[in-house]
């Protein structure tokens, strides 16, 4: 078991998210940070997909009653076993009674625990995410608080197998308050004047306070709309159209007034205008977004999006070779 000391601002568990339920109006939940949580697991030896904690800008404290393995990813955050500091992106043992705390974070927005076994709270829907909007999967469907107790699997290999074992330092992301992410434009953008949606692309918007797994509020221009008789059913306001999905990443601008990046526990399909979709490669950087923080989006086509997706792929394979783990279900070669 892992047992809750303190529980940090904002902590839950999160696997690789809830997937094949979008078309009924279930967000996949999940981690963020795509990369940072699946290389927390390689770490420790689990299958990419294991259950972790998400740590949102300040961490918790807590005790293990029985053996592991730990490693903490994601954002630079201060991390101590046992009071004593402990390096990020490797894993550590951890032994019955040790205590794990970890402070504010310095650069980014979320750190990811994993631990060896997983946290092995009930799925739900397929999933052990947690969809707070909802109050569905994860542990009663909320954040960690103090005195809760997770029940941890069994380690998919020894725990000595991952110690010492370590991968190519370049290939870890550095959050950055000055971000450069690849959107693809479409869905509405037609909606738009040229003028404002070469604006859109041409300035560094502002991530503001409102920035959460929902998603991001961006501040920046407005947007002017093209003149035009509203279609049946979408309203007044020219932002509004009939109904239509919202992919993770989305970008919608409700009465024209804010960009609004929605993430992995946004609402489905909606009726506002979305002028594009941030690429899934660079979702991870807005995961590390912090407020106060700029965003310069960079069009790109469909097929830009689909090779930095492999490219991705391939630094998470090249973890995983490093670390001696040779198959997509994380079985540790001999």
């Amino acid at each position: 078991m892992l047992s809750v000391l303190e529980p940090g601002l904002l902590t839950t568990i999160q696997d690789l998210g809830r997937l094949h339920w979008y078309h009924i109006g279930m967000p996949p939940s999940g981690a963020l940070d795509n990369f940072a949580f699946r290389i927390g697991n390689l770490l420790v030896g689990n299958p990419e997909d294991a259950a972790g904690l998400e740590v949102t800008y300040s961490g918790p404290s807590f005790e293990v009653t029985s053996e592991s393995l730990i490693a903490i990813t994601g954002a630079d955050v201060a991390f101590t076993i046992n009071n004593q500091p402990a390096a990020q992106w490797r894993a550590h043992t951890l032994h019955p009674g040790d205590r794990v705390s970890l402070g504010g974070v310095r650069r980014g927005a979320r750190a990811y625990i994993c631990l060896a076994g997983g946290i092995t709270v009930s799925e739900r829907l397929g999933s052990r995410s947690t969809y707070m909007l909802g109050r569905f999967g994860g542990l009663d469907g909320r954040k960690l608080e103090a005195g809760d107790a997770l029940p941890l699997g069994t380690p998919h290999t020894a725990p000595d197998a991952m110690l010492g074992r370590s991968f190519d330092p370049t290939l870890i992301p550095v959050p950055q308050k000055e971000l450069e992410v690849r959107v693809v434009m479409g869905m509405c953008s037609h909606r738009v004047t040229p003028d404002s949606l070469r604006e859109f692309l041409a300035v560094d918007w502002e991530v503001s306070t409102e920035a959460d797994r929902i998603g991001y509020r961006l501040k920046g221009p407005t947007f002017e709309f093209n003149a035009g008789e509203q279609p049946f059913g979408a309203g007044a306001d020219p932002s509004n159209v009939v109904d239509l999905g919202y992919p993770i990443g989305s970008i919608q601008i409700p009465g024209g007034l804010e960009a609004i990046v929605l993430l992995n526990d946004a609402v489905t399909g909606g009726g506002y205008t979305t002028i594009g979709t941030v690429i899934r490669a660079d979702l991870d950087l807005i995961a590390q977004a912090s407020p106060g923080g700029h965003i310069r989006f960079h069009q790109v086509t469909i097929n830009e999006a689909l090779q930095a997706r492999r490219e991705r792929e391939a630094r998470i394979e090249q973890v995983r070779l490093e670390l001696g783990i040779f198959d997509q279900a994380g079985m540790l070669g001999q």
